[in-house]
């Protein structure tokens, strides 16, 4: 939300890719692009940013980094500018053309997606560094429950 208030102040509109979209049920990516949407929606209703003024485009990777932008283009509105703080993602827009915003870091040593899913998984408190939407959706879909599953091994059912 940090990243998405800045960039509210820089730009017009924004569009939001969630990445990674075929992918759940993972440790690296628990939940479905679907529930990541709709966490993003629910949060941004909830602490009453303008969601006229912002996309949410689901998108699966493709892993082939020189193709990448042009894959975007394919999928999404025309638009100007990124936003980043990933270097290849940076490198590979700016060798098209694009300018390159780079939102600021906000908490960095505290909220971080790995850290947050292994204190998910750990049972910590992690509820404090997301936003109370996004821990109902949790509780909601049972996601602490598959977390803790998609890391089991067979040996240890």
């Amino acid at each position: 939300m940090h990243a998405i208030r800045w960039l509210l102040g820089h730009v017009g509109e924004i569009i939001v890719v969630v990445g990674s979209a075929e992918k759940s049920h993972t440790l690296e990516n628990p939940f479905t692009a679907g529930e990541r949407i709709l966490m993003l929606r629910e949060t941004i209703a909830a602490e009453k940013l303008p969601l006229e003024r912002i996309i949410i485009v689901p998108v699966p990777d493709i892993e082939y980094n020189s193709l990448w932008v042009g894959y975007l283009e394919t999928l999404l509105p025309p638009f100007q500018a990124v936003a980043s703080r990933n270097p290849l993602v940076q490198r590979l827009f700016a060798e098209k053309g694009y300018a390159v915003l780079e939102p600021p870091l906000y908490q960095r040593d505290l909220i971080s997606g790995v850290r947050i899913r292994k204190m998910m998984l750990e049972g910590r408190g992690w509820e404090d560094l997301v936003p109370k939407r996004v821990v109902e959706i949790v509780r909601e879909i049972s996601g602490i429950e598959r977390i803790r599953k998609v890391v089991q091994t067979d040996e240890e059912l």
